[in-house]
C-alpha cells in the first residue's frame, strides 16, 4: 500500500514519460503474442508455488527480527520474553555496512573515461544519490533485507512530479504592452516546477521470481528464454492511473476493477502486511487489493526476439504487453544473493543457521525468569504439630510470629536463572560468530570482570572488522551499487530534457548541459564504479602515500631519463581523500576554473533557489546593474539575489580599501631586500612527531600495514 501511495504522489496527473512510437505500441492484441504470454503465465504461477516454502520461511525470519514469539518456541510458561540477539546482530551489520558504503568524505563515485573525468556528470550522480535518499532510506533497508532474506532486490524507476508555486513580483503599468514609468505594484505570479529524478525501490524476495531458478544472473535467465517477475499489489486508484497512462489495456483494466477481491493477496506471502502488523498498524480487511505480475521476458515481435514487459492479473490474465520502455533495453531489477550458492539464483538467509539457536536462547531465558520468581521468595518450613498458629504467620513489615524459632526454618529455592543466563550467553556468542559479528561492531560490548581487552586486542579486532566488512560489502558494491549508477545515467539520458542546476562538489554552481550520449556509447565512453567501499578500505594506505610523496620529491631528474614527475594528480587525490570532495577544491584550487560567470547566468542560479558566492574577478558594477534589473522584473522569492547583491557591494568596498592601503604602503615603507627573513617557520618545515619516531595518535602501526614490510627490531 505504501508503494501505491508513492506512485500516486510521483506520477498521478502528469503526462507519461516520453516514449518512442514503437516501444509504446500495445502488443496484447496479437494472437501469437497473447498465446505465448498465457503459456508464460502458467509457468509463473507454478514458479511462485515452488518457492512458497521459501517465502513462508522468510516470514518466520522477519518474526525473529521483529522479536515476535511464535509457535516454534518449545517452552510455554509465565514469562514471555524474546531476546533481541538476532535483531541486534542484523542492526550491527547494517550500521557497519552502510557506514562503509557511504564514507564520511562524501565521495561515492569514480569514473573511468577515455578523456578527462566528466566532473559535471559525477556531480549529477551525486545529486541523484541524495535525491533518491540512498543513505537514509534505500540502502539500510536493502542491507537488512539481504541478511533476513538472503537476497538483495532493488528496482529502479524514474519519477516525475510537479508543484504549482506562487511568488510576489514587482510590475509596472502597461499600455499596449509598453511599460509606463511610475509607481510599481505587487503582483502574484504562478509557476509550475517539474521535478524529475530516479527512485529506487527495495523489493521483498518473496515478490521476485526468476525463471529458470538455476540461472546465475537476470541477463542469463533472459538469454535462456526465461522471465523475471515482480509481484505488484494495486489499489483501485493505482489501476485507474495505469489505465490513463496506457500501461495496461483499458478493457482489461476495467474488468480487473470489477472482479478484484481481497482474497488474492493470500496467493503470495505478503511481507509488507506482516511488517505493518509488527509495527502495531492494523490494515482494514475490507479494502480490496489486486495482485498482479509485472513480467519481463523475450517475445517474438515481427519476426525478432525482443525484451517485453507484460502485466498479468484478473480474468483474462493478460492486462497489457509492450516492448521494453527503456532505451538501454535492460531490465530495471538488480538482484544478487548475499552469498552465492552454486546452481541457484537466490541465496540463503543468514537467519537460517541461527534460527534454532535464537529459539533456544528464548526458552532458556523464559525458564530462568520463571525460576527467578521463585528464587526471590524464601521457602518457610514449620512443624504444624508444634506450631498450631500457622495461620498467623503472615509476611509483613514488623510482623510477629508466635512460634519457636527451632520449629520454623527458611530455605532458598535453587537459583537456576544463573545457569539459564549462562546458556543465553553461549547462544549469543554462537549467533554472533555465525553471522560474522565482530566485537568492534557492537556499540557496547560486555566483558567479564578482570578481563578487559588490552590495546593490542582492540586493534586486532578493529583490523579484522575492517577486512571482513570490506569483503562482505564488495558483493553489494559490484552487483547492486555500480549497476545502479549506470541506470541513473541511462534514465537521465532518456527522460530529462531540461538543463539542471546542481551544486558541483560544493562549488559555486554549474549549469549541467548533459552530454547526449549515444546509446551505443554508454558502455564505452564512461565506466562508473561505486567508490565508497574502496575508499574506506584504503584509509591506511594514505600514510604510505604521504611517505611516498616525500620520497618522490627528493629523487633527482637524472635518475629517471625520459620521464617526468607530475605530482599534481597525486596531490589532488591525496587532498580529496583527506578533506573530502567538497572541501578539497577550496584547499587545492584548480586555476583553470578561475573564470567568472556571466551575470545573466548567475540570475538563473539564484532564481533556482541556490546560493551564489561572488567571484574575485567579477566586474561588480556591471553585475550589480544586471542583478538590479532582474530584481525589478521578477523579484526575489528566496532572498538569495539580495544577499548576492550585498556581497558584490562588500567586495567593491574591500577592493577599494585594499587598493588604497597598497598605495599608502608603497609610499611609506622602503623596499625589503631580497631574501629577508621574517616571522614564521622556514620553508619546508614539517610538524614533528610527539616523541622520537612515535606515530601520531590514530595512525596504523607500521608492522600492521597490509601493504608495507614488517618493521625490523632495531631499524631506524
Amino acid at each position: 500500500m505504501a508503494e501505491d501511495r508513492d506512485d500516486r504522489d510521483d506520477d498521478e496527473g502528469l503526462e507519461p514519460p516520453p516514449q518512442t512510437e514503437e516501444r509504446d505500441r500495445e502488443l496484447s492484441g496479437d494472437e501469437d503474442i497473447e498465446k505465448e504470454c498465457l503459456k508464460l503465465y502458467a509457468d509463473i504461477e507454478k514458479g511462485f508455488s515452488d518457492q512458497w516454502d521459501r517465502g513462508n520461511a522468510q516470514m518466520d525470519y522477519w518474526d525473529i527480527y521483529n522479536c515476535l514469539l511464535g509457535p516454534k518456541q518449545f517452552y510455554s510458561g509465565n514469562s514471555k520474553i524474546f531476546l533481541p540477539i538476532v535483531h541486534d546482530a542484523i542492526n550491527a551489520r547494517k550500521t557497519r555496512f552502510v557506514n562503509q558504503i557511504f564514507p564520511q568524505s562524501g565521495k561515492h563515485i569514480d569514473v573511468t573515461a577515455s578523456e578527462d573525468k566528466p566532473t559535471a556528470l559525477m556531480s549529477l550522480l551525486e545529486f541523484y544519490i541524495r535525491k533518491a535518499r540512498l543513505r537514509t532510506n534505500a540502502i539500510p533497508s536493502l542491507v537488512r533485507n539481504g541478511d533476513v532474506e538472503g537476497q538483495y532486490n532493488l528496482y529502479i524507476r524514474w519519477a516525475r512530479n510537479q508543484r504549482h508555486v506562487a511568488m510576489r513580483v514587482k510590475k509596472r503599468h502597461k499600455v499596449d504592452d509598453v511599460e509606463i514609468d511610475g509607481e510599481e505594484y505587487d503582483d502574484i505570479v504562478e509557476q509550475t516546477i517539474v521535478h524529475q529524478y530516479p527512485v529506487v525501490e527495495v523489493i521483498a524476495d518473496a515478490d521476485v521470481l526468476v525463471l529458470p531458478q538455476t540461472a546465475n544472473s537476470i541477463e542469463e535467465a533472459i538469454d535462456q528464454g526465461g522471465s523475471v517477475t515482480i509481484v505488484r499489489r494495486w489499489s483501485k486508484t493505482k489501476i485507474r492511473q495505469l489505465i490513463r497512462d496506457g500501461e495496461i489495456d483499458k478493457e482489461a483494466g476495467q474488468e480487473l476493477l470489477r472482479t478484484m477481491n481481497h482474497k488474492q493477496k493470500h496467493q503470495v506471502p505478503n511481507k509488507s502486511s506482516n511488517l505493518t502488523h509488527a509495527a502495531g498498524i492494523q490494515i482494514s480487511e475490507g479494502k480490496a487489493m489486486a495482485l498482479a505480475y509485472e513480467t519481463w521476458t523475450t517475445l517474438k515481435v515481427e519476426g525478432e526476439r525482443r525484451i517485453c514487459r507484460a502485466f498479468f492479473g484478473g480474468e483474462p490474465p493478460l492486462l497489457g504487453c509492450k516492448l521494453n520502455p527503456y532505451w538501454c533495453d535492460k531490465i530495471p531489477l538488480l538482484s544478487s544473493p548475499v552469498e552465492k550458492v552454486q546452481g541457484a539464483f537466490k541465496g540463503m538467509s543468514k537467519l537460517k543457521f541461527v534460527e534454532t539457536i535464537q529459539y533456544a536462547a528464548n526458552d532458556a531465558v523464559n525458564e530462568g525468569m520463571d525460576s527467578a520468581a521463585y528464587a526471590l521468595l524464601p521457602i518457610i518450613m514449620t512443624d504444624p504439630e508444634k506450631n498450631p498458629r500457622v495461620g498467623s504467620m503472615v509476611l509483613n513489615v514488623a510482623a510477629v510470629w508466635q512460634t519457636s524459632p527451632k520449629d520454623t526454618q527458611f530455605a532458598q529455592f535453587p537459583q537456576l536463572w544463573k545457569e539459564a543466563f549462562a546458556i543465553v550467553g553461549s547462544c549469543k556468542d554462537q549467533i554472533f560468530q555465525t553471522m560474522g559479528i565482530n566485537p568492534a561492531m557492537m556499540p557496547q560490548q560486555a566483558t567479564a570482570p578482570g578481563k578487559k581487552p588490552n590495546q593490542a586486542q582492540i586493534a586486532n579486532e578493529q583490523q579484522v572488522d575492517i577486512l571482513t566488512t570490506a569483503d562482505a560489502v564488495t558483493s553489494l558494491e559490484g552487483e547492486i551499487l555500480t549497476p545502479m549508477l549506470q541506470w541513473f545515467v541511462w534514465m537521465d539520458h532518456q527522460f530529462r530534457d531540461d538543463d539542471l542546476l546542481i551544486p558541483s562538489f560544493g562549488e559555486l554552481g554549474v549549469q549541467i548541459a548533459m552530454d547526449r550520449i549515444e546509446p551505443v556509447q554508454m558502455d564505452r565512453r564512461f565506466e562508473f564504479r561505486w567508490f565508497g567501499v574502496e575508499q574506506a578500505r584504503n584509509q591506511q594506505q594514505m600514510q604510505m602515500q604521504m611517505a611516498g610523496l616525500n620520497m618522490l620529491k627528493g629523487i633527482p631528474p637524472q635518475m629517471f631519463p625520459g620521464y617526468r614527475i607530475q605530482l599534481a594528480p597525486v596531490i589532488a587525490n591525496f587532498v580529496e581523500n583527506v578533506f573530502g570532495p567538497r572541501l578539497a577544491p577550496r584547499v587545492f584550487e584548480d586555476i583553470r576554473k578561475q573564470l567568472t560567470l556571466e551575470a545573466d547566468f548567475e540570475n538563473k542560479i539564484l532564481a533556482a533557489g541556490m546560493p551564489m558566492e561572488v567571484h574575485p574577478l567579477d566586474n561588480d558594477a556591471e553585475h550589480l546593474q544586471a542583478h538590479m534589473q532582474e530584481f525589478q522584473q521578477n523579484g526575489d522569492l528566496t532572498g538569495f539575489l539580495r544577499e548576492h547583491m550585498m556581497r558584490h557591494q562588500m567586495q567593491m568596498q574591500q577592493k577599494q580599501q585594499a587598493q588604497m592601503a597598497a598605495q599608502q604602503g608603497a609610499m611609506q615603507q622602503p623596499p625589503q631586500p631580497q631574501g629577508a627573513g621574517g616571522p614564521g617557520p622556514r620553508q619546508g618545515a614539517a610538524t614533528q612527531a610527539p616523541r622520537g619516531n612515535q606515530l601520531p595518535p590514530g595512525a596504523v602501526p607500521r608492522d600492521q600495514m597490509a601493504l608495507g614490510p614488517p618493521r625490523v627490531r632495531g631499524a631506524a
